[in-house]
């Protein structure tokens, strides 16, 4: 089949283009034609290379994709060739504790395709039958291709750890990431007042027809005042993607049990604290997997106030 894979880290130049044995299938797996695959963030962090990674060459990226079925295994009965489907990229073993109270980002062998093993930038990928879902008939396959990776990400950092619900003032960052794109969609749905950033005002517009109410342009406005004029208390929720720039104003513009959760760090990894801000909110810290976009084990994934 061709695919775009690595043999080595780098800059764009590194991808190259050619044939590659057709992935091998078992008794519950999948084999899915592609028609469009999606770019996320992490694939190009995946091919410049990341410290914790450590990847079998040649490697496709991709975590994306939407495509027809090509072939079942021989245990699956709720899929058939033809089908039109969307990809889930997060693999696990759904047997362990974690997968089984519906955290399998949690699971040990938790794996993302493009990332810790070759994705969906081909011909064809094969993944289990339980990771492919049947694209809505309303939608494209290039609208579909966008789907997985952000929304599962967005909506485990609001719905399932930060518990949005009806009237909250969420604050999103980064307006037109994807992830962020996601999320303003789900806090809407959920009834969420929602406060967007941004440094470009063409993407502040494009949050606005999503579902925000508030765009701040981080390039001439403090977000941080900007916010207490909206709620003087501060926001209930805070959806960051920045990471180093951000972090202390995110602390600061929390109200008291309000909610932090980060799924990234476009800004850098480090950044200081000043521990006033968590015991005098107060914040109770706690950890939790920040998403599908991967994970460094023992880092500090997020902060909750209670």
């Amino acid at each position: 089949m061709q695919a775009a894979f690595l043999t080595r880290h780098g800059g764009p130049e590194v991808i190259e283009v050619g044939e590659l044995p057709r992935p091998q299938m078992g008794s519950q797996d999948v084999l899915v034609r592609i028609r469009f695959a999606a770019l996320n963030h992490l694939d190009l962090w995946v091919r410049e290379g990341l410290p914790h990674l450590k990847l079998t060459y040649p490697h496709i990226l991709g975590g994306d994709a939407s495509g027809t079925v090509e072939m079942v295994g021989k245990e699956v009965t709720t899929i058939k060739p033809g089908d039109e489907v969307l990809v889930h990229p997060g693999l696990s073993c759904r047997a362990c504790s974690a997968c089984l109270s519906g955290w399998e980002s949690l699971c040990p062998q938790y794996r993302i395709l493009g990332e810790h093993l070759s994705g969906t930038n081909a011909e064809y990928v094969c993944v289990p039958y339980c990771n492919v879902f049947p694209k809505p008939p309303m939608i494209s396959f290039e609208e579909a291709a966008a789907i997985p990776l952000v929304f599962t990400t967005a909506w485990q950092m609001l719905v399932k750890r930060a518990k949005v619900k009806p009237g909250d003032l969420v604050l999103i960052h980064g307006a037109g990431s994807g992830v962020s794109s996601a999320a303003i969609q789900i806090a809407a749905l959920y009834g969420a007042e929602i406060v967007v950033t941004s440094s470009q005002d063409q993407k502040l517009a494009e949050a606005k027809r999503l579902g925000a109410h508030h765009t701040i342009n981080y390039r001439n406005q403090d977000f941080l005042a900007e916010v207490k004029k909206i709620a003087k208390r501060g926001v209930d929720i805070v959806i960051d993607h920045v990471g180093k720039d951000f972090w202390e104003k995110n602390i600061r513009v929390l109200k008291w049990g309000g909610c932090l959760v980060t799924c990234g760090a476009t800004s850098g990894a480090v950044t200081e604290t000043d521990l006033r801000h968590l015991f005098f909110s107060p914040i109770e810290s706690s950890r939790f997997n920040h998403g599908i976009e991967g994970r460094l084990p023992g880092d500090f994934e997020s902060s909750c106030a209670g």
